[in-house]
């Protein structure tokens, strides 16, 4: 038994080197289509961790008139400061506004330079934590601040989260679209790749077929040769997904002035399935095209 896993192996790997450039590239094409696929699982993944972090943490910008005298921005924060579950994280006057903008726009802050008056508001920056404590109403705080005096404009952070949650959403939908059509991709070139091995040894196979050998005798070697491919290609797209990682995650993001993004990478079980995947699309790629084959 052992003997005959050793010939079947051996005369994969043989035909594998016989036609190395289409294998080659075939490996290169379902490599790409790996990496997409496991592209749109990595940024799922990523969007989701965020929007959970963000949900912990809930920060709100309440937006000052311009012109509002001292008095007024007392009484605000005093007013803010009643507020339950709130703490005042800072004061951020026009002039810090646009130093940030700037800061935030780096290379391109030059085009700020134009303006013949800073149109930032001046805001004070409060930050929610332990809201299930304290039973905020967020939507009802924004509402009453809007009343107030002074106050141009509230923002609040999930108000983004909620808008990421419809993105979120759209984006599943077309990474299971555009994954479906990987997939079929896949199968597709792996299917032809095989054929093209097949029809290259039909005599080989023929002969075989005169000495009594059995169909699945043939098939096995040329299932292991998809297999091979699929499997190789889906380690190959892991290594690369992995090693963007690496580089992306060394650096910080932060969006809208929420808590900085740390970027994770996929779990085990996710990339052991982009390797599974791109096993069973080989064994599958090589089953039709043999079963293509021998109906003819």
């Amino acid at each position: 038994m052992l003997r005959i896993w050793l010939y079947f192996f051996k005369s994969a790997f043989i035909n594998i080197m016989n036609n190395r450039l289409i294998h080659l590239i075939s490996m290169g094409t379902i490599t790409i289509s790996m990496l997409l696929l496991g592209s749109f699982m990595l940024l799922s993944v990523n969007l989701n961790n965020w929007i959970k972090e963000w949900g912990e943490s809930i920060s709100m910008s309440v937006y000052l008139k311009d012109g509002i005298d001292e008095k007024e921005k007392r009484e605000i924060e005093k007013q803010l400061l009643n507020i339950n579950g709130a703490k005042i994280k800072g004061f951020i006057s026009k002039e810090q506004a646009m130093i940030q903008l700037k800061e935030s726009l780096g290379g391109q802050a030059g085009l700020l330079n134009g303006l013949k008056e800073n149109p930032l508001p001046s805001s004070f920056e409060l930050v929610f934590e332990d809201m299930d404590n304290f039973r905020v109403d967020l939507n009802n705080i924004k509402r009453s601040l809007e009343k107030m005096e002074g106050v141009d404009e509230v923002q609040y952070s999930e108000q983004w989260v909620e808008r990421f949650k419809g993105v979120i959403f759209v984006f599943r939908v077309a990474g299971l679209i555009i994954g479906g059509l990987l997939c079929v991709a896949v199968l597709f070139i792996i299917t032809n790749t095989i054929k093209l091995a097949i029809y290259s040894r039909k005599d080989e196979i023929e002969i075989y077929k005169l000495v009594g050998a059995t169909d699945w005798f043939v098939k096995i070697p040329f299932l292991i040769e998809g297999a091979v491919q699929g499997i190789i290609s889906g380690l190959f797209a892991f290594l690369i997904l992995f090693s963007a990682y690496l580089i992306f995650s060394t650096k910080t993001v932060q969006i809208f002035g929420l808590p900085v993004i740390d970027i994770v990478f996929l779990s085990n079980k996710n990339a052991i399935s982009i390797i599974l995947l791109s096993l069973v699309l080989g064994l599958m790629g090589g089953l039709i095209a043999l079963g293509r084959f021998f109906k003819t």
